[in-house]
């Protein structure tokens, strides 16, 4: 054995044979691997936006690995189960999951939209952005999952109309003027622009109207404080407080006009 390992011939030959071997053992596990299925996840329903993906919304099907194109997701526990669609993706039923539609819960843009609560009646509620200044978010206090309730100051016939329009409305988000979220964690010193809270369609509507009133204001009130209105700077106007139902009819008889 030692001669014909010292043969250089020899060694040649059995290099050569090696290489021939594992080149044709490799050929044989690409084309194996290239034809045999695999189960590969796909939308048993349609997925639109934001929407977290669960188990009982994927569906298997085999196919050959040779078959896939672009960056299909095939592994569901850690590429797709927990993972939200993105803002602007429907994934259609009968559709494979792709790298690009999925996200983090964190890398979403204005996840928090995820939160939006229900109504009394099970309805989604509405997304209503609000403009605030340090002050009106008494000095920066109201924060994102806190509560507030909405009061409407308004004048008619000379007299200032004020009351509770809303209340326990949930704070989605408080942003800057730049759209970036005032109490992330960063170094950077922010000052709300905007409070960002969950209203029923027809509150979102009325709120809408509310701002276009002349004169007229919509209050946000951490619910934990009780709100007065100060009525010394307004002369000879009447302090009138009316009922929510008597707010709306004032705000719906303007939209109307």
């Amino acid at each position: 054995m030692k001669k014909l390992l010292a043969n250089k011939n020899v060694v040649t030959i059995l290099g050569a044979v090696l290489i021939v071997i594992v080149l044709y053992a490799f050929y044989n596990y690409r084309v194996n691997s290239a034809i045999e299925p695999i189960k590969v996840p796909y939308a048993r329903v349609t997925i639109g936006p934001r929407t977290e993906i669960t188990n009982d919304m994927i569906a298997y099907v085999d196919i050959q690995q040779s078959a896939l194109v672009g960056d299909v997701l095939t592994n569901p526990n850690t590429q797709i189960v927990g993972k939200y669609t993105d803002i602007n993706c429907t994934i259609p039923a009968g559709s494979m999951f792709f790298k690009e539609t999925l996200k983090r819960r964190e890398e979403l843009a204005d996840s928090f939209l995820i939160d939006i609560p229900k109504d009394e009646n099970g309805v989604d509620m509405i997304a209503y952005n609000y403009r605030v200044n340090v002050l009106t978010t008494y000095g920066n206090s109201i924060y994102p999952g806190n509560y507030v309730d909405v009061y409407f100051k308004g004048i008619k016939d000379d007299r200032i109309l004020f009351g509770k329009l809303a209340q326990n409305l949930k704070v989605l988000a408080v942003k800057d003027s730049a759209g970036n979220h005032v109490f992330e964690n960063t170094s950077e010193e922010r000052t709300p622009n905007q409070i960002i809270f969950a209203v029923p369609e027809e509150m979102h509507e009325l709120l809408r109207t509310a701002e276009y009133i002349s004169g007229a204001e919509i209050i946000l009130v951490p619910t934990n404080v009780s709100y007065t209105v100060d009525v010394n700077d307004d002369t000879n106007k009447i302090l009138t407080e009316i009922t929510s139902d008597q707010i709306k009819t004032y705000i719906e008889e303007y939209r109307s006009n």
